[in-house]
């Protein structure tokens, strides 16, 4: 079971969390977005479970998950699924999606201080700040989505605050990294991560009513995205891999942060990408899965 698969099904919540936002936006019916989140939440329960399997039959295997990027990153996208299922049960069922809130934000919690553990006993070449820390240590944010709607601001504004606080910390130290050496090919689409946090950050700060930062984390985002689509071919060098699952869920949240400051058009244009590529990115990983070569080729441990 490999956690890699939880980065694209994160895209596919981002997916029906953008759309419901857009067919709002649009004065349209909602009901496909909810029909397109319910069956995400069912391919994530699923995921959930086997991994559970899998720690069931030897529970060292989450440790051992952590000490590579694809796992590090797929575990923490796997938590940060349970508060995007939250923000999808929200409008529907209260109580249950402040359960499924907590549960998710106590698991990152706890895999954000596995991963420092982890990582303290790797060798100092593995320690490196790479893009997919935004997920284990700013991947609450995506807690912050949900907290209003279900009567906890409060919750959604510290988040902001302190995740904001750690975003910009990685987002320095990446643009050093950067501009000192140039990543390998197979990790460029990682690049596109640094997108999330700033999307999330404009949509929690706005919802949370607060002023001038959203729109400053918008035009970060804006300005990554654009760098990202400058240099394409560059980025995209070395070929489709399970790493491609880094564009599904940044992509998307920007997408819901140009709907929620008000940029309806511009969201409108970026949804119609969501739906062109995230279905497909997700759809060729989710078969990797299937077919046993994700696990293989992401280096996930076996139980």
């Amino acid at each position: 079971m490999p956690p890699a698969v939880f980065p694209a099904i994160l895209g596919l919540f981002g997916l029906g969390l953008a759309l419901r936002r857009g067919l709002a936006a649009a004065g349209l019916p909602g009901g496909v977005a909810e029909i397109v989140l319910g069956a995400v939440a069912g391919l994530w329960a699923f995921a959930i479970l086997a991994y559970g399997a899998k720690m069931a039959r030897r529970g060292s295997v989450l440790l051992d998950d952590l000490r590579v990027l694809p796992g590090r990153m797929g575990l923490a996208a796997a938590s940060m699924g349970g508060m995007a299922l939250a923000a999808a049960l929200a409008p529907f069922a209260v109580g249950g999606a402040r359960v499924v809130l907590v549960a998710a934000l106590l698991a990152h919690l706890a895999l954000a201080v596995l991963t420092i553990r982890v990582l303290l006993a790797l060798p100092p070449e593995g320690r490196g700040v790479n893009p997919g820390w935004h997920l284990s240590f700013v991947g609450f944010i995506l807690g912050g989505l949900a907290a209003p709607g279900v009567g906890w601001p409060v919750l959604g504004l510290a988040l902001f605050w302190v995740c904001g606080a750690v975003a910009v910390v990685i987002w320095g130290v990446s643009a050093v990294q950067l501009a000192r050496r140039i990543p390998p090919a197979p990790l460029r689409p990682l690049l596109a991560v640094h997108v999330a946090p700033a999307a999330l950050l404009a949509v929690t700060g706005t919802q949370g009513g607060v002023p001038v930062l959203p729109m400053v984390a918008l035009a970060i985002a804006t300005g990554i995205v654009a760098l990202l689509v400058v240099s394409a071919r560059w980025v995209l060098e070395a070929g489709f891999s399970a790493m491609w699952a880094a564009f599904t869920f940044p992509v998307a949240a920007y997408a819901a942060a140009l709907f929620v400051t008000g940029f309806e058009v511009a969201g409108m244009v970026v949804l119609v990408l969501v739906l062109a590529v995230v279905p497909v990115i997700a759809w060729r990983v989710v078969t990797l899965w299937g077919s046993g070569q994700l696990a293989a080729r992401t280096h996930a441990a076996e139980a």
